[in-house]
């Protein structure tokens, strides 16, 4: 029996891993290649744990902690600097260093649990800001390949909270990633007007840096954002669902409804899945299921308790899914990634049951939109 994964998520959820191998020191990655490889079952890399959900029976692979840390500084000409950072790097930990040397363009991304290398794989990003906006290359390991390779920040398939490393999983291991910041004492132009109303400044203005970077830190402390460290809502994953992307009859209805319409910078509109879950009338506090409730504050970040198991958590991820398709037609879509899973393993039904077809028919409610889940 090889480690708990619980003990390595914030979930505190899932069973033992074969093997977990722990790596802190750039120097001998081919050594822990060595390790994982021949086993027939591709090894998973696992960052903070904060956005994980492991089975209960565990991961019958490796499984490598990466935990390199470190940064580098290189001046590129004028006011820009190439940061260089190891995969294992916490993102808060180089968000507060590139605010303490005076570098812009990360700044908003202050609070996110996880590491930097993880970042990429969801591209990351909040208040307006992601990780794609200054990362140039990544330094990854292609299993594949079998060997070390550098990929573009054009080549990395970068969308809303998606990238190439998330839709062909295992084939990547991202070991460093290099940022593109600019020496400046103001933040890059506030661009998420809840952010803008926070700090009193305009949509657009650029407040001083050190500002701008707490302001973020408390307002996701304030708004259930940030990961607490003990009490009864430590033990989650933040956000479960993506906000879905709605046709455009959806949104009229959403619209009409009083319901949040935004545009991603890749195109699609998209809804809140937060607003969705409260239109089934669930809030925060909510009990779901076995061990699971939606947090304290935030009804779209759910909480583990001791009796719950990973099935139970994966559950009560179906059970909201479905209630809201049936309710309006809009799949939801799982952020925690699942060790082991590279395609979706389940998804609400394709077509609405009959009672969701009275029930849209009646009230205007927007048609299904076609979108996988787990």
């Amino acid at each position: 029996m090889g480690e708990l994964l619980a003990d390595h998520t914030t979930l505190r959820l899932g069973g033992p891993a074969h093997r977990l191998l722990t790596h802190t020191d750039p120097a001998v990655w081919p050594d822990v290649v060595r390790s994982a490889s021949g086993e027939g079952t591709a090894p998973f890399v696992l960052g903070g744990g904060s956005n994980t959900l492991a089975d209960d029976a565990g991961y019958p692979g490796t499984v490598i902690r990466m935990a390199t840390r470190g940064a580098t500084v290189r001046p590129l000409g004028g006011d820009l600097v190439e940061v260089v950072v190891q995969a294992g790097e916490p993102l808060s930990a180089l968000v507060a260093f590139a605010v303490d040397q005076g570098l812009s363009g990360i700044e908003y991304l202050g609070g996110i649990p996880g590491t930097t290398g993880a970042a990429p794989v969801q591209n990351t990003g909040a208040y307006g800001q992601q990780i794609s906006d200054t990362l140039t290359h990544v330094i990854a390991f292609d299993w594949h390949l079998e060997r070390i390779v550098e990929l573009r920040a054009v080549d990395c398939g970068f969308g809303y909270r998606a990238s190439t490393f998330k839709s062909q999983p295992g084939r990547w291991t991202i070991l460093a990633l290099a940022l593109r910041l600019l020496r400046s004492a103001s933040a890059a132009p506030v661009a998420y007007r809840h952010l803008a109303d926070a700090m009193g400044v305009p949509l657009g203005a650029r407040p001083p840096l050190t500002q701008a970077a707490q302001a973020v830190i408390t307002d996701r402390e304030q708004r259930g954002l940030a990961l607490p460290g003990s009490g009864p809502d430590a033990r989650q994953a933040g956000s479960v669902f993506l906000n879905p992307v709605i046709t455009p009859v959806q949104e009229a209805a959403v619209r009409r409804a009083g319901g949040p319409v935004h545009r991603d910078r890749s195109g699609p509109q998209r809804t809140s899945a937060g607003w969705l879950l409260e239109q089934c009338g669930y809030r925060p506090g909510t009990r779901i299921g076995p061990g699971v409730y939606c947090s304290a504050t935030r009804t779209l970040t759910l909480t583990t308790r001791d009796d719950a198991t990973a099935a139970s958590f994966t559950s009560a991820l179906r059970q909201l899914a479905a209630e809201v398709f049936e309710a309006y037609g809009i799949r939801l879509c799982p952020e925690p990634v699942r060790p082991g899973l590279t395609t979706g393993s389940w998804e609400v039904p394709a077509m609405p049951s009959h009672r969701a077809v009275a029930k849209s028919s009646s009230s205007n409610r927007p048609p299904a939109v076609v979108s996988r889940l787990w």
